[in-house]
């Protein structure tokens, strides 16, 4: 019952527009009654189906402005066919025009004019028009890693060994940060029906350091400089992600001046950050007789 009333109605009633509507409005009725109503949504729902012939055949009579004004004129059936005209018993217009769409063995619409409107709903349903599905993907795996402050700031290629036991030399770009990911094609599970294998995705921790700590692309640390090398200038060895260099401090250097060793923070290939060393004053001997002589002279 419901699969004959479905074939009797006129195609206005069909896809739910009026007779005087747009020809965006049947299409976008189409792609409606398309997405509830398409087969592969609904596997082995004879009635679905039947409703979607019956919209596709349809759409294909509304969409066409000169098939349209025949209908209208009641020159042509909901079929198409010149009114009068008694289809032989089993004959269908599928079978008299042979096109398939490609999905589940599905009969589609017989002629093309359901153009764009039929290829934007498989495209959006099934991710590529009416093409047969191939083999499917392998399964991502996903991993997490911990790498240290050093190699974030300045990239590194490091072993890995994966779940199957293969080993893998990842490279680690500068600058990565806690909570990206680093994606390594074709490197997850693999399947039986001959498709490509996953990827793998290596959600990354950065250790905090104890030394440095970073704003974007720069680094900033703390160095403790002797009273004397602050007070007549000086050098001192600080730690840098690169390794031990020579900081300069000027004369009359003090608690919170910031000195800054360019490009030494994170080594991004063009543009590497800078490092910013805030001083901090600090006594050698506060028991010094001679600084207690010369703390006890001095008039502020």
């Amino acid at each position: 019952m419901e699969r004959n009333e479905a074939m009797n109605k006129n195609p206005y009633d069909i896809l739910g527009v009026s007779k005087s509507a747009s020809a965006d409005e049947i299409r976008r009725a189409y792609k409606r009654k398309a997405k509830e109503l398409h087969p592969d949504l609904h596997p082995g729902d004879a009635a679905k189906a039947d409703k979607f012939k019956a919209a596709s055949a349809a759409y294909e009579i509304l969409n066409d402005a000169e098939k349209r004004a025949q209908y209208d004129r009641g020159e042509i059936d909901a079929d198409g066919n010149p009114r009068g005209f008694e289809r032989a018993q089993g004959f269908d217009r599928g079978s008299m025009h042979g096109r398939h769409s490609g999905f589940s063995g599905y009969h589609g619409p017989p002629g093309g004019s359901q153009g764009d409107a039929f290829e934007d709903i498989l495209s959006g349903m099934f991710g590529g028009g009416r093409r047969r599905p191939g083999p499917k993907k392998g399964a991502d795996m996903r991993y997490r890693v911990e790498i240290s402050f050093e190699d974030a700031v300045l990239g590194a290629r490091r072993e890995m060994m994966m779940a199957d036991g293969r080993k893998l030399n990842i490279s680690i770009p500068a600058g990565i940060e806690t909570g990206q990911s680093l994606r390594l094609k074709s490197q997850g599970k693999t399947t039986g029906g001959g498709g490509p294998p996953g990827d793998a995705i290596l959600d990354v921790t950065v250790r905090p350091s104890k030394i440095w700590t970073r704003e974007g692309d720069d680094l900033r640390m703390t160095v403790t400089v002797p009273l004397k090398i602050a007070l007549l200038g000086g050098s001192i060895d600080v730690d840098t992600p690169m390794g031990a260099l020579t900081l300069k401090i000027p004369e009359g250097s003090n608690t919170g001046g910031v000195l800054r060793l360019r490009g030494k923070g994170v080594q991004r290939p063009k543009k590497p950050g800078n490092l910013y060393a805030r001083i901090e004053v600090s006594i050698e001997d506060p028991k010094d007789p001679d600084l207690k002589d010369w703390a006890r002279g001095y008039r502020g």
